[in-house]
């Protein structure tokens, strides 16, 4: 939960996530404007990815908006990996299993490349690369 209490607030939040098999991820995120936040820019995204006929998303993004003169906004996705992407890989000689693996890292880097404190970036940039 994100709650602006003053004025001119930003929030600029991103989450991506992936189940395969038979996991089952859960997002509930919610921002609060509370009233005298006036002047709030506030932005909340919840994108996801399902690599298994087994695997299910349940997604709850909330706003809550007390105070005037704000801009904010939440989105959802859900959804599987585009079957033309992997069968244009695959035709120019990516094998399937590397074809979804690329494909996973390429929807998921947005949210690393967004972490600022460069070691930690490559951490987890190492650690996905290793994931996939």
């Amino acid at each position: 939960m994100v709650r602006h209490n003053g004025l001119n607030g930003t929030t600029s939040q991103l989450t991506k996530g992936v189940v395969r098999d038979t996991a089952r991820g859960v997002f509930q995120g919610k921002i609060v404007v509370e009233r005298g936040a006036d002047g709030t820019d506030a932005r909340m995204g919840h994108h996801a990815l399902i690599l298994g006929e087994r695997a299910e998303v349940d997604a709850k993004p909330e706003l809550e908006i007390y105070a005037d003169d704000v801009q904010c906004a939440h989105g959802n996705t859900v959804g599987n990996l585009d079957e033309s992407a992997l069968f244009y890989m695959q035709q120019r000689g990516i094998p399937a299993d590397e074809a979804r693996a690329l494909l996973t890292q390429a929807f998921l880097i947005e949210v690393v490349d967004r972490i600022e404190h460069e070691g930690a970036r490559e951490v987890v940039r190492e650690w996905l690369t290793a994931r996939l």
